[in-house]
This record gives C-alpha cells, structure tokens and sequence, in this order.
C-alpha cells in the first residue's frame, strides 16, 4: 500500500512556485526518481524516463540557449510526455519559451523554485520517497521515548494501549494507537504513523476513545517517528525462558528493516510504562557505546581473575 501524490501535493509540501499550468496541478506523480534531461536535449531519446519530473537547471537550460528555436520545440514537444507530471526549473532560471509552448499543449505544469538543482532534486526525493514508499500496517502502540521510537507490540487486550497511555503522562508523546502504518525511509530507517483516521485517539477499555491531544496537549503527540525499537509484551508464563541479561541480539525484520526487539513479561504488579521507559534509554546508551551488559561481564572476569589470584 503506498500514498498517491500530485503535483499540487509536491508544490505545497516541497515549497515551489507554479509558473505555468495551475490548472493542471492533479497530476499524478508515480515515482521519486528525478530525470536531468541531458542526453534528451542532444535528441537521444530512446530510454527516456518519462513518468519522472523533469528537472531542468544552469546546465540543461544552458544548452537549450545554443538550439535554434525549432529544435528546441521539437525536443520539447517529445519531453512532453503524456505521462510526464511536471517540468521544474531551478534556481530563479527563466523558462524556455519552447517549454512552455509545448507544456501548454499537453497540459502539464512547470514549477519553479529558487534553491540549486542538487537541493531542489534532494528535497523532492526525500519527500516522494516517503510518500510512495510500500506501506505496512502493523498491529501495535507506537510512542516516542525521549526521542527514541518504541513499537509496543503484543497480544490483544495484554496491556499496550494502558500502557503507552501512562507513558504519555510520564512526558512521552503517542504516535499511534493500535494501528500503525510503516514504510521504509531507508535500507535501515523505519518510519511509523497513524492512519488519518487514528490520529491522537487512543482505545482504553473501560472508557472508549480518548483524543490523547485535547486531554494532555499538542506536545503529547507526533504526526510520525522512526521505529528504534520494539517491545513484545507476552504473559508471564513459568515455562517461558525470557532474556535476563540481554545478550541475546533478538532483531525483527519489518518491510526488509532490521529492528532491535526485545521481549518483556506482563505480570501482576510490574510497572511497564518504567520498564519500557528503561529498554528505551538503554537501547539510547547502546547506540552511544555503551553497553551494560558488557560492563557487567568485565566485572565478573575481574572478579574472577581476583579470587584466581588469591587461591
């Protein structure tokens, strides 16, 4: 599942100008890919890309000056693709009046801005990467702790919504509530969010619905965070083996991301808002070199290198 996107979608989120065809900004765009239109201007157009936006900079509007005015139109009229989305000009350059001839008739918009080609082309990546990236729904409570992304994941009616909801009252911010929709920024960041439809509602049972901004405020909440770690709660069982000195590495893999994972027992009496606040800024301390469980091994070699001596 992935996020459509228009150009008037590009225009209002990645902040350019429509310089022409303001009429034509539902365009669809389908791909985060960006085409510099280099060889196109020479004539070579037998592996034009042409569902990607067209970006044109110095270089490219450069050698459209040294063209007469019909072999502009013509390469133009070819650029001109029904599937193209939009032509976008960067820093402040004027547009070929052949381009705009040739938008005109196909009815696609181009855009402008003031930043540099290699800005411009960054920006709108990162923002189309996000938007159509593969999208994953997973079943869990995601809440940032102190800047950490915690997926709270786990079996129905366990304890995650109680819990994330007292974590929010200890200062962290709720995320999503029950169903949260990944995609992946990266080989190695995975981005969480609510559905439209779930944004800062939390489901506690007893009460119903509760809208997490209007009770504890705009800072209570996030639009969208990355997913550090995740956290399993599972019911305490006698016969169940869990991690006491986390050691084990336990990962999960979501839409081909690693995360780290670990898995905490729900038992009478725990308090899991400050257990999972603790694997929250221990998970921080590892990421910074610092590794507890490795000091407590130093500890015991020490200690054992000690008596060795003394016998």
């Amino acid at each position: 599942m992935a996020n459509s996107v228009t150009v008037a979608d590009l225009v209002k989120n990645v902040r350019m100008k429509v310089l022409q065809g303001e009429d034509y900004l539902d365009r669809p765009v389908t791909t985060s890919d960006i085409s510099r239109p280099g060889l196109e201007l020479t004539g070579y157009f037998k592996y034009y890309p042409a569902p990607r936006i067209q970006l044109l900079g110095i270089t490219e509007t450069s050698f459209a000056k040294n063209m007469t005015h019909d072999e502009l139109l013509m390469v133009m009229r070819k650029m001109c693709a029904p599937e193209t989305p939009t032509f976008v000009v960067s820093t402040d350059l004027p547009v070929p009046e052949e381009l705009k001839q040739a938008a005109e008739e196909t009815k696609i918009p181009i855009l402008g801005t003031k930043l540099t080609s290699s800005r411009i082309l960054s920006n709108m990546t990162f923002y189309l990467s996000g938007k159509l990236a593969k999208r994953e729904s997973v079943h869990g409570v995601l809440v940032d702790i102190n800047g950490v992304g915690v997926l709270i994941t786990g079996d129905s009616g366990v304890g995650k919504s109680e819990t994330a909801l007292e974590l929010v009252r200890r200062g962290h911010r709720l995320v999503a509530d029950d169903r949260v929709e990944v995609y992946a920024q990266d080989e190695q960041t995975l981005v969480g969010s609510a559905p439209a439809i779930l944004e800062h509602l939390m489901e506690i049972r007893g009460i119903g619905i509760i809208d997490v901004m209007t009770l504890y405020g705009a800072g209570a909440v996030m639009q969208e965070d990355d997913v550090d770690l995740i956290v399993h709660l599972e019911t305490w069982a006698p016969d169940v083996q869990f991690d006491r000195l986390g050691d084990r590495g336990d990962t999960q893999q979501i839409l081909d991301v690693v995360v780290p994972r670990v898995a905490i027992p729900v038992k009478t009496g725990r308090n899991l808002a400050i257990i999972i606040e603790s694997a929250a800024m221990n998970y921080r301390a590892q990421t910074m070199g610092y590794d507890a469980t490795e000091t407590f091994d130093d500890n015991l070699n020490r200690l054992i290198q000690e008596n060795s001596k003394k016998d």
